[in-house]
């Protein structure tokens, strides 16, 4: 399929060349028109949907979940977004003074705030290891993170793909390492799934967060939080609700505990056994690749234009389909408001502990035409 007829089935104002789907992803009609269908249901009869239907709803959808992250269905517990999870883990998360929580200097914000919260509360230790750029390889990346494990590490936190900097991590290794030396590992995969093959049954993490409303096309609000089945006993619920020691308790505490919080509307997280529909539909393989293509085949161009370097080499390793292009520019905090009032270009520009990127993310409606846009609009402001 063409990324124009791809794009028909997205509702994203045509008038904009969208390049930020990596910040909130967008859904597709298809997916969108389940999500409505939920919603109405719910308000036709919501005593009947929010206590029969609608967990009988959730159950069905995380085994659809469970089933495309290769994982079972009860480890999974739906959550409105990774920040959540984070919360969720870190509150209860068994650390002394003394302990260290290592993680890299690449993280996003809100997860940052909430381990350094956490850590200082119970006098730990939150270790950000500084990466050096550019990487060349996953062994330049490895030989710098692994550096900062000690006898004192008592967990690793680690994005499958940053934000700001739009890498993908060597998430494999880490985790096969971790296991080896006994340190639990927590990948915060908010950019991964729909994005990246996940498997949760090989991949070795004890904790895995992703956001669905990203890149796996369902509605916002959307996301989930694995946990390896032996510990799940040890994460205390962010709510105590209803679940908690209820009257009618599942073969689960975790999903007791976490599942069902107060009154809200979760159509959402039903949305997911669509989505997946929708990506095997549209052979959402050869989306990515093409994506992954797109997003690689331009990327030196992008630095040559900004005269800057990559963070890293331009392969399979560390770009899918984000690359945040490093800009030196005159007042760069409003390149973005310039780019999208009078180019009509929706792309972010992110600032990481004082580095500005200009990061672009391409999915399966995106043409080289879109870039093109770009690089022209950049071109005509180079001396901004």
């Amino acid at each position: 399929m063409s990324s124009q007829l791809l794009k028909e089935q997205f509702l994203l104002n045509k008038d904009i060349t969208y390049l930020n789907f990596g910040a909130y992803g967008a859904c597709p009609k298809p997916v969108f028109d389940v999500y409505q269908k939920f919603q109405r249901e719910l308000e036709e009869e919501p005593t009947l949907f929010i206590n029969e239907l609608g967990p009988a709803y959730i159950k069905k959808s995380r085994e659809s979940l469970g089933n495309y992250l290769n994982c079972s269905a009860d480890d999974i517990v739906y959550v409105t977004s990774p920040s959540y999870a984070v919360n969720l883990i870190a509150k209860s998360f068994q650390i002394k003074a003394g302990d260290e929580v290592l993680t890299t200097n690449l993280e996003y914000g809100p997860c940052d705030k909430t381990w350094k919260y956490y850590c200082e509360q119970n006098g730990a230790t939150y270790k950000r290891i500084d990466i050096q750029f550019p990487l060349q390889s996953k062994e330049d990346f490895l030989d710098q993170f692994l550096k900062g494990i000690t006898k004192n590490t008592k967990l690793i936190f680690v994005s499958h793909l940053t934000s700001s900097t739009g890498l993908r991590l060597p998430i494999e290794e880490i985790c096969t390492i971790a296991n080896q030396l006994g340190i639990l590992i927590y990948v915060d995969g908010a950019h991964a799934p729909g994005q990246l093959p996940i498997d949760l049954s090989l991949l070795g993490a004890d904790i895995y967060t992703g956001a669905c409303h990203k890149w796996m096309l369902t509605p916002k609000g959307s996301s989930f939080l694995y946990v390896r089945n032996s510990l799940q006993h040890l994460f205390d619920p962010l709510i105590i609700s209803w679940g908690y020691k209820g009257l009618k308790p599942s073969n689960s505490i975790f999903l007791d505990n976490h599942q069902f919080q107060g009154t809200r509307d979760y159509s959402a997280f039903l949305t997911i056994p669509a989505a997946i529909d929708f990506m095997s539909v549209f052979n959402w393989k050869k989306v990515s690749a093409d994506s992954r293509h797109l997003t690689q085949s331009n990327a030196k161009r992008f630095c040559d234009l900004m005269g800057t370097q990559p963070l890293t080499a331009i392969t399979n390793d560390f770009i899918a389909q984000l690359f945040s292009i490093p800009i030196k520019i005159q007042n760069p905090e409003k390149l973005h408001d310039l780019l999208y009032k009078q180019y009509r270009i929706q792309v972010p520009v992110l600032n990481h502990e004082g580095n500005f990127y200009l990061r672009y993310s391409i999915q399966g409606f995106n043409e080289q035409n879109d870039l093109d846009q770009l690089y022209n609009a950049l071109v005509e402001i180079a001396n901004f």
